[in-house]
C-alpha cells in the first residue's frame, strides 16, 4: 500500500510538473504573438527556438517552418548575405546583454526581399555562457515612420519649439505644455499641469473650451486655423493676445474602438499683425467716412447742416454720442447747438433757436480742451462710479469715456466737439483723437462758414 501510495504520489507531481510547463509555454507564445515587433530567437548553436506572428507577417515563413531551422541561410537570407548575418549573431552572443541595432535584407517566402532594422542581445545562461541571442525586428519603413513620430513629438514639445501646443486631456485640463506654450500663458510648463485653463487665461476661456470640446466629440476640424482672442494672466498684469489656433483630436492607435485621449492644441501668437492689420481696416474706413461726409456736407446749403453731417458720418463704429457746443456773447460762452438725440439712437440734431448754455464746472474737459486748443480724454474708472461721474459732467447717464476737441478756424477758437462711448466699447487712444481732430477741422470750416453767412 505504502508503495502504491508514493507511485500515485509520483505520477500526480509530474503530471502538475507537465501541466505548468505547458501553461508557461502558452503563455510565453501569447506574449510573444502579441508583440508589435517582430521576434526570433536563436540558440547557442544558431538554431531559431521563437518565432512570432509579427515575424510571421513581414517575411510570410509560419513558425511551423521556421523554428527548428539552423541559421537563415537559404531560407530567410541570401547566401550572400549569411556571413555577415553570422557575424553579428557572434558579436550580439559576444556582448550580451549589450543591444545592438544594424540594417539587413531578409528574403521572404515567396522570393522577395524586405529591408529590416534589428535590435540583437544575446542571453547568457544561469552559468554566464553564451546561451542564444534573440533578435527583434520591423520593417525599415515602419521604423522610420515611427522614429519620425518620436522626433516630431521631441521637437514640438522642446525648448527650441516655435508654436505652442499644449496638449488637454478629455477633461479639457492640460497634460503636456511645451515651452512656448507656458511663456504664452504666462506660466511655466509644470504649473499649469492639470489644472483648469481658466487659471492663466482671464476672458476668452470660454471660446477656448467651445473649441476643445468640439474637437473632442467631432473630430479635427476641416477649416483652416482660427484666431482666438484671449487676455492672459501674468505678474505684470493682464494681457490681450491673439493666437492662430488649430485642433487636433488625439485617439489611441492601440484601442479597437476610437477613445479620444484628448486634444492637440497647437498655436502661434499673432497680436501685433492682427492688430496692424486691424489698425489698416479703421484707417480705410475712417478715411471712406470722412470722403463720404464731404460729398454729403457739398450737398448742404445750410453750412450748419454741412457741420452735423460730419458728425454723423463721423459716429459710425467711432462714438456712441457727439456734442457740439460753440463760443458765443462777449463772454465766450459754451452754447449747445447740435447733439445726439438723449436716450436713443439717432443721427445729429440741432438744438432749437440760438442754442442752451451748457453750465460746465471749472475743470470740465471741454473747458480744458478750449484752454489747451487741443484734444483732451477722460474716463469713468478714474474718478468713481460711471452714471454719477457721467451726470456731473452734463452727459448722457451710459457715459463712461469721453474725449474732447477744439474747433479752429482762420487762427480762432469757435468751439468744442465732444464724442462718447459707453462702458460698451473701450476709452479713447491716440490714433482716435487723430481721426476726431480731422473730424473737427471740417466742422470747423463748417461753422465758421455760417457764421460769416448772412
Amino acid at each position: 500500500m505504502s508503495a502504491s501510495g508514493s507511485d500515485t504520489d509520483t505520477d500526480t507531481d509530474a503530471s502538475g510538473s507537465d501541466t505548468a510547463s505547458r501553461a508557461d509555454g502558452d503563455l510565453l507564445t501569447a506574449l510573444l504573438d502579441g508583440m508589435d515587433a517582430a521576434l526570433c530567437a536563436f540558440d547557442a548553436d544558431g538554431t531559431v527556438t521563437h518565432w512570432n506572428r509579427e515575424a510571421e507577417r513581414i517575411l510570410g515563413w509560419p513558425a511551423a517552418e521556421a523554428i527548428g531551422r539552423r541559421g537563415l541561410a537559404g531560407w530567410a537570407a541570401r547566401p550572400a548575405d549569411v556571413p555577415a548575418l553570422d557575424e553579428r549573431l557572434a558579436t550580439a552572443a559576444a556582448t550580451a546583454p549589450a543591444r545592438l541595432v544594424h540594417e539587413c535584407a531578409l528574403l521572404r517566402k515567396d522570393g522577395g526581399r524586405v529591408l529590416v532594422r534589428v535590435q540583437s542581445a544575446g542571453v547568457r545562461g544561469a552559468d554566464g555562457r553564451p546561451a542564444g541571442v534573440y533578435w527583434a525586428f520591423g520593417e525599415v519603413h515602419t521604423q522610420l515612420d515611427f522614429e519620425r513620430s518620436v522626433a516630431l513629438s521631441e521637437a514640438l514639445f522642446g525648448d527650441e519649439a516655435s508654436w505652442g501646443v499644449v496638449v488637454v486631456d478629455a477633461d479639457l485640463r492640460p497634460a503636456v505644455v511645451n515651452a512656448w506654450a507656458a511663456r504664452a500663458l504666462g506660466t511655466t510648463r509644470t504649473a499649469l499641469l492639470g489644472r483648469p485653463l481658466g487659471d492663466a487665461v482671464a476672458q476668452g476661456v470660454e471660446q477656448l473650451e467651445a473649441a476643445l470640446e468640439h474637437v473632442l466629440a467631432e473630430g479635427t476640424p476641416a477649416q483652416s486655423p482660427a484666431d482666438v482672442w484671449a487676455t492672459v494672466r501674468t505678474r505684470d498684469g493682464e494681457r490681450r493676445r491673439c493666437w492662430r489656433s488649430g485642433f487636433v483630436r488625439l485617439t489611441s492607435p492601440l484601442s479597437q474602438e476610437p477613445a479620444p485621449l484628448g486634444v492637440a492644441w497647437l498655436f502661434q501668437d499673432v497680436t501685433e499683425a492682427r492688430l496692424a492689420e486691424q489698425d489698416t481696416d479703421r484707417l480705410r474706413f475712417r478715411a471712406s467716412q470722412l470722403h463720404r461726409a464731404g460729398g454729403a456736407a457739398a450737398e448742404c446749403e445750410d453750412p450748419m447742416e454741412a457741420a452735423t453731417a460730419y458728425l454723423d458720418f463721423a459716429l459710425a463704429g467711432f462714438a456712441d454720442d457727439a456734442l457740439l457746443d460753440l463760443l458765443r456773447g462777449a463772454e465766450d460762452r459754451l452754447v449747445r447747438v447740435a447733439a445726439t438725440p438723449a436716450g436713443a439712437p439717432g443721427p445729429v440734431a440741432r438744438v432749437p433757436g440760438a442754442g442752451l448754455p451748457v453750465p460746465y464746472a471749472p475743470g470740465h474737459p471741454a473747458l480744458r480742451a478750449l484752454d489747451r486748443a487741443g484734444a483732451v480724454r477722460a474716463s469713468a474708472w478714474a474718478s468713481g462710479p460711471a452714471e454719477r461721474w457721467a451726470a456731473e459732467r452734463h452727459w448722457p447717464r451710459d457715459t463712461a469715456h469721453a474725449l474732447c476737441t477744439v474747433l479752429r478756424s482762420r487762427g480762432r477758437t469757435l468751439g468744442v466737439v465732444t464724442f462718447l462711448r459707453t462702458a460698451t466699447r473701450p476709452a479713447f487712444e491716440r490714433p482716435d483723437v487723430t481721426y476726431a481732430e480731422s473730424v473737427a477741422v471740417r466742422v470747423a470750416a463748417s461753422v465758421d462758414l455760417a457764421r460769416m453767412t448772412p
